[in-house]
C-alpha cells in the first residue's frame, strides 16, 4: 500500500486524491524480480517507493529470510544455516538479528489475533550464557491445552549448587532478575487472557504474590512438581499424569528446536539478548506453523 512521503510527512492521507504525491513509474527489484511502484513528493521533490516502508527495505537477499527463519526454528546453528543456504556467516548473523527483532513484534501481534486464553501455565526454564557459571532463567507462559506460547522473559540469575563458589570467585556477584522478569511477564499477559483466568504453576513460594499483584480475580492453582525423565532433559516427567504437561512439553520442545538450549552442545548463548531473539523466532514458528490446523 502506498503511503505519503517518509521525509516531510504531509498531513493529508495517502488515499486522498489531493495527496501531495504522484506516480513516476516502476522498477523491477533485483532480489525477487517484483515490480515496485515509485512516487514523487510534490512538497520536498524527493522520490520514494512502495517498498520504502517494508521491514526488508534495502535487503539484497530477502528471498532467504523465510528459509533462514525455518532453519533457525528447527534446531540448526547459525554456522549450519550458512552452510545449507550457501551464504556467509556474517549474512546469517545480520539476518538473525533482523528476524529476531521482527519476530518479537509479530509474536505479539499474532497472539492478539487469537482468542483470549482461559487457562494458562507458567514456570522457569534454566539455561546459561557463555558459561554455566552465568545461568539464565526463561520465564515462559503457555496456554493450557493448545500449548500456544503467550510470552517469555529472559532474566539473569545467580548460580546455585556446587558451582556457586567457583562462579563467584571467577565472575563476582550476579544479579537475580527473576522477580522483575516474572512481573514483566505477568503484566504483559493482561491483554491476552480472560479476566478470570486460571493460572497453573508449581509450588514455588514466590509465584503467589506475583500472581495476586496482577490477577486479583483469577484462580492460582499450584501443583506439586514431579521427578523429571531423561527424555526432554528433565522437562518431561517420568510416569503418571502431569498437570503442567502443556508447559513442560513446550519447554522440552524448545530445547530440541533452539540449538543453544540443548544442554549437551557447543552452541551456547554469548548474549542474553540473542537468546531472546532466538526464542522469539522459535515461538512464532511454533504458534504459526506447528499449531496451525492441518489441511486434509
Amino acid at each position: 500500500m502506498a503511503r505519503n512521503c517518509p521525509r516531510c510527512h504531509p498531513l493529508s492521507s495517502a488515499s486522498d486524491p489531493r495527496s501531495p504525491r504522484i506516480r513516476i513509474g516502476v522498477y523491477r527489484r533485483r532480489s525477487d524480480k517484483k515490480w515496485i511502484q515509485r512516487f514523487l513528493c510534490k512538497i520536498c521533490r524527493k522520490s520514494f517507493s512502495s517498498a520504502t516502508f517494508d521491514p526488508c527495505y534495502q535487503q539484497k537477499k530477502r528471498q532467504l529470510n523465510q528459509s533462514l527463519f525455518d532453519l533457525l526454528a528447527s534446531g540448526n546453528s547459525q554456522r549450519r544455516c550458512a552452510y545449507l543456504l550457501k551464504i556467509n556467516r556474517k549474512t546469517v548473523k545480520r539476518k538473525f538479528l533482523f528476524l529476531g527483532k521482527q519476530s518479537l513484534v509479530d509474536l505479539w501481534r499474532h497472539n492478539f489475533t487469537r482468542p483470549r486464553a482461559q487457562v494458562i501455565e507458567f514456570d522457569d526454564l534454566e539455561t546459561f550464557e557463555h558459561s554455566k557459571c552465568k545461568p539464565l532463567s526463561v520465564t515462559l507462559a503457555v496456554e493450557s491445552g493448545s500449548r500456544r506460547i503467550l510470552n517469555f522473559v529472559v532474566s539473569s540469575m545467580p548460580p546455585k549448587g556446587t558451582i556457586a563458589r567457583r562462579a563467584f570467585k571467577k565472575y563476582g556477584p550476579r544479579l537475580d532478575e527473576r522477580p522483575r522478569g516474572r512481573k514483566l511477564l505477568l503484566s504483559s499477559l493482561k491483554g491476552l487472557v480472560m479476566p478470570n483466568v486460571v493460572i497453573k504453576s508449581d509450588q514455588n513460594p514466590h509465584y503467589t504474590n506475583d500472581v495476586k499483584l496482577f490477577f486479583k480475580n483469577s484462580a492460582h492453582v499450584q501443583m506439586k512438581g514431579r521427578d523429571g525423565a531423561i527424555t526432554g532433559q528433565g522437562e518431561l516427567k517420568k510416569t503418571g499424569f502431569d498437570p503442567l504437561f502443556s508447559l513442560n512439553h513446550t519447554c522440552a520442545k524448545l530445547r530440541a528446536d533452539v540449538n543453544r538450549l540443548i544442554r549437551k552442545t557447543w552452541c551456547t548463548t554469548k548474549k542474553a539478548e540473542r537468546l531472546r531473539y532466538h526464542l522469539a523466532i522459535t515461538s512464532l514458528y511454533h504458534n504459526r506453523a506447528l499449531l496451525a490446523p492441518k489441511r486434509v
